[in-house]
């Protein structure tokens, strides 16, 4: 009988423990869970905020590497898909470079005489320059020298947006005017890819797009980014902005991508101040 209650009471003390680990464990998820999402939630109120304060329609998207998080405002459009405009002159460089339809960044492409609208364009340029001007000539050249057969397959191996740049007549503007669409999440997925350097390109390629691509370098911070303006110099054509890139700090990366509506004469320069406010809010600048 005695054997019994030792029995008896060595049952009920493992069952106590347990439910106490059981107990604590629990709390230890909910606890962490919801404080995740609460952070979360507040960043996307303090995203708004800035939509709202600028009087900016559109969305953005930005992720912490190494924690593995996404902070966003309007989900619903980070996943609807856009033409890139010139943020495609990330992957154009690289497929030009790795072609070797141009040797490096400071090789020179002569300008044609043909004047466009913005005067910066209108003389000799190389890549780094171009890339920095968002010149499009430039970059219509070199996607003429690619050619339609190597510049679609260079799209898929790197798995870009949906990949489809239309026939042939229209290799110097798909990007701008064509069929090719990404949405800001596949954006952000490209940029990670870049970051990286897990695209079919060689690193030499890779290394020398993410130095081009550099508009701020700080002893605290490096930003790496490319804007678009999808309808630019086209008033008949739905006008849409795009700021990607990303700010490498404290050894992570935080990849970002920023889609509005162009309106007015305002919202160009709303794509990088929206996402300069929320890498703010998130403590990175």
């Amino acid at each position: 009988m005695r054997r019994v209650f030792y029995w008896l009471g060595a049952l009920i003390i493992s069952s106590v423990i347990a439910t106490t680990i059981h107990s604590a464990y629990a709390a230890t998820e909910s606890t962490i869970e919801p404080t995740a999402q609460i952070a979360q939630q507040t960043t996307a109120a303090d995203f708004a905020q800035h939509f709202q304060d600028l009087d900016v329609k559109g969305s953005i998207l930005i992720y912490d590497q190494n924690q593995d998080l996404t902070y966003q405002y309007n989900p619903e459009r980070n996943a609807t898909p856009f033409l890139p405009g010139s943020t495609f002159k990330i992957l154009n460089s690289l497929i030009a470079l790795e072609t070797g339809v141009i040797e490096n960044d400071i090789a020179v492409l002569t300008w044609d005489g043909i004047e466009r609208i913005v005067p910066a364009w209108n003389r000799d340029l190389n890549m780094r320059t171009a890339f920095n001007l968002s010149a499009v000539w430039f970059y219509q050249v070199l996607a003429r020298r690619v050619g339609h057969e190597r510049m679609q397959q260079w799209v898929a191996d790197a798995g870009y947006g949906n990949q489809t740049i239309g026939n042939p007549e229209e290799i110097d503007a798909f990007w701008l005017e064509g069929d090719l669409r990404t949405t800001p999440q596949e954006q952000i997925q490209f940029l990670r890819q870049l970051y990286d350097s897990d695209l079919p390109f060689s690193e030499e390629a890779i290394t020398l797009v993410k130095d081009i691509m550099v508009v701020e370098k700080t002893p605290s911070y490096t930003i790496r980014a490319k804007s678009g303006w999808v309808g630019f110099g086209e008033p008949e054509q739905e006008q849409i902005g795009w700021y990607v890139g990303y700010v490498e700090q404290n050894n992570n990366a935080y990849f970002f991508a920023t889609n509005i509506d162009i309106r007015n004469d305002d919202d160009p320069k709303a794509r990088a101040t929206l996402t300069r406010l929320s890498l703010e809010s998130l403590g990175l600048l």
